[in-house]
């Protein structure tokens, strides 16, 4: 039985999390996974404090890339591990996988996908899958977007509708969970609940952050 603890994080900054105060009430996480929507200099942070591998994923407010206060281009978080259209395995045998952006709504923006495109990059990701379960086993433990499901916590207006991908991922491959931001809890008056259970997958919205205690023999 393989047991962990998971700091997930998205869409804002946590003033608590962006202090040295993290390291004493998260010190003891096995990882940390973004959901996407942050800057990278604070996901650089909680690396580099926690000293805990970052996994992640962009959301549709990402930029292709960012300067650091010495003018130094970064593509992504340093030293972090992108899960997008990819399967990883994280620690403990735990089995990662992830898919980015949002819905597409404003043309002139990066990590936006119609429900067309993301319908492409979810079988693609499937094929992957696929060959993973030949050579390991299984599927995978965990699956992280941005976006929610179609009709699973996500929201009515043109920019926070879900993707109808995630709902076949689920369907098909059964994750125990999925793991999604873009959706604030406060965002208008829909009351979404953080977590929803669709089959064998807890829907789960991390929103600004989740401690999330990991216990399953499969990730062993």
């Amino acid at each position: 039985m393989s047991r962990f603890k998971i700091l997930a994080v998205t869409d804002h900054v946590v003033d608590s999390l962006h202090s040295p105060n993290v390291k004493n009430r998260f010190g003891d996480v096995d990882c940390v996974i973004s959901c996407g929507d942050l800057p990278y200099g604070y996901l650089d942070y909680l690396v580099t404090v926690l000293g805990k591998p970052l996994y992640f994923v962009h959301g549709n407010h990402d930029r292709d890339y960012e300067y650091t206060e010495n003018g130094r281009r970064h593509l992504a978080p340093q030293g972090a591990t992108a899960l997008d259209m990819r399967v990883v395995k994280g620690p403990g045998g735990l089995i990662l996988a992830g898919l980015e952006g949002s819905i597409r709504y404003d043309p002139e923006s990066g990590h936006q996908y119609t429900q067309e495109q993301m319908d492409r990059r979810a079988t693609q990701l499937a094929a992957k899958l696929m060959g993973h379960r030949m050579r390991h086993g299984r599927y995978l433990d965990i699956l992280v977007t941005h976006s929610p499901p179609f009709g699973v916590g996500d929201g009515p207006d043109p920019a926070h509708i879900g993707f109808r991908a995630f709902n076949t991922l689920i369907q098909r491959f059964k994750p125990r969970l999925l793991l999604h931001g873009h959706q604030h809890r406060y965002y208008g008056p829909y009351g979404v609940p953080p977590t929803t259970q669709v089959g064998a997958t807890r829907v789960m919205n991390v929103y600004p952050y989740q401690l999330i205690e990991w216990e399953d023999d499969r990730a062993g």
